[in-house]
């Protein structure tokens, strides 16, 4: 309905950011004339400007609750704006919270939170993949075509780097927090002494010193490979990815980035996090996208990996 005032919810992080895209998407062309309003956090509202799927973003979604005077601006900053629907694709406790210091004014709200005229509350919940609760959540506000994750609107400037011949893409780090989601650097090394006897340059991505001292051990055991580690923005990943050959990764959000562009993607899990909910997953028919997940990682063999790279890239 034109004139409508819509509220999506999407705080973080990157990955859940990349996959949450289908179902923003659907919104989008749900309310075509609506005034859409993204609320997210800062490392996010570059991001949700870049879709152009919304008219404003908002990137003061997530205060500390010890502030509460920045909690008091946003809540009421959320009632000002006096939005007809919300759709809350961050569904915890935080979001839940909002819903409830908005009484007694509370919008139409779909999302988990109690009371909410479109909550979707049902035992599955917490054991669906998250694109497929998506699909079960906004099915209830009368959304029944929700697409894959959509990154047509993120494009870089891969061609800067100039990456001569056939490449791969590798992204051994992850969060500096849970390092049990890392595969070990040296393994990836071995993988890319093998790339590299097969014609193929690997090409490191991640960023800050950590992740640059893990491609340090890549690049000192495959001298051949490339380190783009602190060089390329979110956009250029996925403009990289768009030209791999494939790309092997850890669960880490530059890997859902770059399987969301359509690269061919093999992806590393842990006990730490589970595939069966949060996976990437294939943007287009054609793509091939593979799970590898060892409880400790450090317990994954190089030559399993790289027979998967192998199917992989035969099927890509």
């Amino acid at each position: 309905m034109n004139g409508e005032r819509i509220l999506v919810i999407k705080l973080s992080a990157l990955g859940d950011f990349v996959q949450a895209t289908g179902a923003m998407k659907a919104i989008r062309r749900t309310h075509p004339g609506a005034r859409l309003t993204l609320l997210t956090t800062a490392p996010f509202a570059a991001m949700g400007e870049a879709t152009g799927w919304f008219d404003e973003v908002w990137s003061d979604g997530r205060p500390e609750w010890s502030d509460l005077a920045s909690t008091a601006r946003l809540i009421g900053r959320l009632r000002a704006a006096r939005f007809d629907r919300v759709y809350d694709l961050q569904c915890q406790g935080r979001t839940n919270r909002y819903f409830q210091l908005l009484w007694p004014h509370r919008p139409p709200w779909s999302g988990n939170a109690p009371g909410a005229a479109m909550s979707y509350r049902e035992p599955d919940r917490n054991r669906l993949h998250i694109q497929d609760l998506w699909v079960k959540q906004l099915a209830l506000a009368g959304i029944t075509d929700v697409p894959p994750p959509d990154l047509s609107w993120l494009v870089g400037d891969a061609a800067r780097f100039a990456i001569a011949g056939p490449y791969a893409l590798m992204a051994p780090g992850g969060a500096a927090h849970r390092p049990a989601k890392r595969w070990p650097a040296p393994s990836f090394g071995d993988l890319a002494v093998r790339l590299l006897g097969q014609g193929i340059t690997p090409v490191v991505v991640g960023h800050g010193a950590e992740e640059a001292a893990l491609a340090q051990v890549i690049l000192t055991a495959a001298p051949g490979a490339v380190s783009l580690v602190g060089k390329t923005s979110i956009a250029d990943i996925a403009g990289l990815a768009r030209g791999a050959a494939l790309a092997v990764g850890n669960d880490t959000g530059p890997v859902h980035v770059i399987a969301a562009a359509g690269c061919p993607t093999l992806v590393l899990f842990s006990a730490e996090s589970n595939p069966a909910m949060s996976a990437p997953r294939p943007v287009r028919p054609d793509q091939p996208v593979a799970i590898l997940r060892e409880a400790d990682l450090a317990d994954l063999d190089v030559d399993r990996v790289w027979a998967a790279a192998g199917d992989l890239s035969r099927a890509g």
